[in-house]
């Protein structure tokens, strides 16, 4: 069995916090590594899910949301900081509307599910 509430919570609570992370200007560690990696399984696990409950459309939509955070997140990822305001400096607000509408479409993942977890999605 998938736990897609597990995973759709993971992945809103680490664009949240990655979004929060290089707001807040913060150095490169570790750990947002790991988290990046982790919520990209989760994101993986939601996507099996849209594509045998024969999603397509919301499958896109939730593809391409998170594939443009994945991008902002892989370029701090990659280089820090420097990485980050190199690629996408100019580009914060449109990162924050990108987390933004992935929440929305999480919302709408969450509303297919059965109701036992649904208090689980802020």
């Amino acid at each position: 069995m998938l736990d897609v509430w597990g995973s759709l919570k993971n992945v809103q609570q680490t664009v949240q916090a990655h979004l929060a992370w290089i707001k807040a200007r913060k150095s490169f560690e570790r750990v947002f590594a790991v988290d990046f990696e982790m919520a990209y399984s989760d994101f993986r696990v939601v996507q099996m899910a849209l594509q045998l409950a024969g999603e397509m459309a919301l499958l896109k939509r939730y593809t391409t949301a998170y594939s443009a955070i994945y991008n902002y997140e892989h370029a701090y990822v990659q280089g820090g900081l420097e990485e980050f305001n190199r690629q996408y400096g100019e580009k914060l607000a449109d990162y924050e509307q990108t987390v933004v509408t992935l929440e929305q479409i999480i919302k709408e993942i969450g509303a297919l599910l059965p109701e036992d977890d649904a208090s689980n999605l802020v």
